[in-house]
C-alpha cells in the first residue's frame, strides 16, 4: 500500500507554449515533468554543474567568459555558474514562463535567488533554437540542458538542434575558440561523429557517475580558431 511520501504532489500544472509542464514535490524533491516527460529533479545536481565547469576549463583562462545556458530547469547550473566569479555573464535562455516563475517567485527560488540577483544574469524567455539562430559570434560557451540527450528529446523540434544544421548555429553564436557543452541522460557514441562533421574540435564525452544505472555525460566540441 502507498503511503502519502510515494505519492508526488503536483504543486503546478500549466500548458506552456510547447505542452504541459508540471512542478511535483515527491517526498523531499522537487520535479520538473514536461508533456508527461521526467526531466529532471533536485536529487543531485552533480552533472548539470560539471556542464558549467567542463565548458569553463575547455576556454583555457578566457578573460571574463560570457556562458548561455540553454534551459533553467531545477536551477544547478544557472545557481554554479553565478558562483563562480570567472564567468563574465550568465545568460538563460528558457522558452518556459511557468519555469522561470517558479524561480522567479515560487518553490524554486531558493535555489536561484543569488543568482537572478547577480548582475551578470540575464534570463531570456526564448525558444532556445531561434535565439541561437538569430546569433553570431555572441557567446564564449553554450551549455545545453534542454532534452535528456540528443536522442531522446523533449519535443520533436528540439531535434533540430542537434542536427547538422543546428550545430552550425551553434558554431556560428560562438566565438572563434568558444566551446559547446551538451548534456545527455546517456551516453551518445553518434553525436560525437555528428559533431565532429560539423566542423568541431577536440571532441569528447565527459562521464558522470549516478546513483543508479548509466553515468550522465557531457558532450564537447570546440569551434575553431
Amino acid at each position: 500500500m502507498a503511503t502519502s511520501y510515494d505519492i508526488p504532489e503536483v504543486l503546478d500544472r500549466c500548458e506552456g507554449p510547447h505542452g504541459e509542464v508540471v512542478l511535483r514535490r515527491h517526498g523531499g524533491l522537487l520535479q520538473i515533468i514536461a508533456n508527461g516527460c521526467f526531466l529532471m529533479d533536485t536529487s543531485d545536481g552533480r552533472s548539470e554543474r560539471r556542464l558549467v565547469d567542463a565548458a569553463l576549463d575547455a576556454l583555457d583562462g578566457r578573460p571574463r567568459p560570457h556562458v548561455l545556458i540553454g534551459g533553467l530547469g531545477v536551477g544547478f547550473s544557472l545557481a554554479h555558474a553565478a558562483d563562480n566569479p570567472r564567468w563574465g555573464r550568465v545568460t538563460v535562455v528558457e522558452r518556459e514562463p511557468a519555469v522561470i516563475g517558479w524561480h522567479r517567485s515560487g518553490p524554486l527560488a531558493p535555489i536561484s535567488a543569488r543568482a537572478l540577483a547577480d548582475p551578470r544574469t540575464e534570463i531570456v524567455e526564448a525558444d532556445l533554437i531561434a535565439h541561437v539562430n538569430e546569433r553570431c559570434a555572441t557567446y564564449d560557451a553554450l551549455c545545453l540542458d534542454i532534452d535528456n540527450g540528443p536522442g531522446w528529446t523533449v519535443t520533436e523540434d528540439n531535434g533540430g538542434l542537434y542536427s547538422p544544421a543546428g550545430l552550425a548555429s551553434c558554431a556560428r553564436a560562438l566565438r572563434p575558440g568558444g566551446v559547446l557543452a551538451v548534456w545527455s541522460a546517456q551516453p551518445s557514441p553518434d553525436f560525437e561523429g555528428t559533431l565532429r562533421n560539423a566542423g568541431f574540435q577536440q571532441v569528447r564525452t565527459e562521464e558522470i557517475p549516478v546513483a543508479r544505472g548509466v553515468p550522465d555525460v557531457v558532450h564537447l566540441g570546440v569551434r575553431p580558431g
